[in-house]
């Protein structure tokens, strides 16, 4: 009651309000107490006239309504979070399948089309027009490899004669003046023979035909190919396998292959050129490796050396013979029979590493 007594109108109002919390004066309630100051019917004073609203059921309200955003909220963001990723990850499956398709899709896989989910939404119209892009491309791609099989397989005929007429001419004696022409046309013309006959080669293993595979030992192959080499300039030396080296491949193709590792080899070797065969029995894979003691590949350029037509500024130029497409034939041939073949690094000179599976279990051919 001193507690409300003490409550008045300030001066010159005639009411005021206010809240009270909690006290013993107002039975431990919290409370809005408003206060009326009216002058006394007798004449002498005023009357104050109290009123009061109990607030317990308003801050019960409030409690509950902050524990319930303390506790709901962080779980009611979290449904929200799960709604969303799950409609988002719904929504988004077809894009990733799409996804793993182009990733798929490369230069032997370009009939790879992506899967289009039903509908006339945005992803599908996408799927649509990724799979005209693919069919272009694939298009485009067969008509060049068939175009450059065409030219290389007519191309062939005509060169030959040249070269016949060319080797005929030179046979009759000619003056020193015109020998010296003709050899050197001939050079030309034998260096197109073999550009012709490489990309023909390199056409038909774009066609990603299967290769015909046979029980192959890779040292016994090494051996019979470095014997053929002994009067080079840079003879070939073998570092024996313990045991055969057996993988199922094309012979012909394998051969190709070491051949134009060690044509590379001898051509930018100082004074030596190491061949060595290997089985990794704890991965399943046969290697290959043939280095040289020359000027080596730089690490920028480990990769380019592969790509079709590509000589080295420094010392790998058309003067040191060559076509530019024999490491790149290497590699496919590699590819196609599920190898790799990679430049690694070495203290001195180029080292090329051929890595291919090997065979089951099989007697030596």
């Amino acid at each position: 009651a001193a507690v409300l007594a003490d409550f008045r109108p300030a001066g010159g109002r005639d009411s005021a309000v206010r809240d009270f919390a909690a006290t013993p004066a107002l039975a431990g309630h919290t409370s809005v107490v408003a206060v009326v100051r009216t002058p006394s019917p007798s004449g002498d004073g005023d009357l104050y006239v109290y009123a009061l609203t109990v607030l317990d059921a308003v801050a019960d309200a409030q409690r509950a309504l902050g524990v319930t955003v303390l506790v709901g909220g962080p779980l009611v963001a979290l449904l929200t979070g799960l709604i969303a990723w799950t409609v988002t990850g719904a929504a988004l499956r077809p894009v990733e399948t799409m996804r793993r398709e182009l990733v798929a899709v490369s230069a032997d896989r370009l009939s790879r089309r992506v899967p289009a989910p039903g509908g006339q939404d945005e992803i599908t119209r996408l799927a649509e027009t990724v799979n005209d892009t693919l069919e272009r491309l694939e298009h485009s791609v067969t008509r060049q490899r068939q175009f450059v099989a065409d030219a290389s397989h007519e191309l062939r005929n005509p060169i030959a004669a040249a070269r016949a007429e060319l080797e005929l001419a030179l046979l009759n004696k000619p003056d020193p003046g015109t020998a010296a022409s003709l050899t050197q046309a001939l050079d030309s013309t034998v260096r197109l023979e073999h550009i012709a006959a490489d990309l023909l080669l390199l056409a038909r293993l774009d066609a990603r035909q299967p290769p015909n595979a046979e029980l192959v030992d890779l040292s016994l192959l090494a051996a019979e190919l470095i014997a053929r080499r002994r009067s080079a300039r840079v003879p070939p030396l073998l570092v024996p396998a313990d045991d055969p080296v057996l993988v199922r491949a094309d012979p012909g193709q394998l051969e190709r292959l070491l051949a134009n590792l060690l044509d590379n080899a001898q051509r930018f070797a100082d004074s030596e050129v190491r061949v060595g065969t290997a089985t990794d029995r704890a991965t399943g894979t046969a290697l290959l490796e043939v280095a040289d003691d020359g000027p080596g590949i730089p690490p920028e350029a480990t990769e380019e050396v592969f790509d079709r037509f590509t000589r080295l500024e420094a010392d790998r130029n058309r003067a040191s013979g060559g076509t530019g497409l024999g490491l790149a034939i290497a590699r496919e041939i590699a590819h196609a029979h599920g190898g790799t073949l990679r430049v690694e690094q070495s203290g001195r000179g180029a080292r090329l590493v051929l890595r291919l599976p090997t065979a089951d279990s099989a007697p030596r051919p």
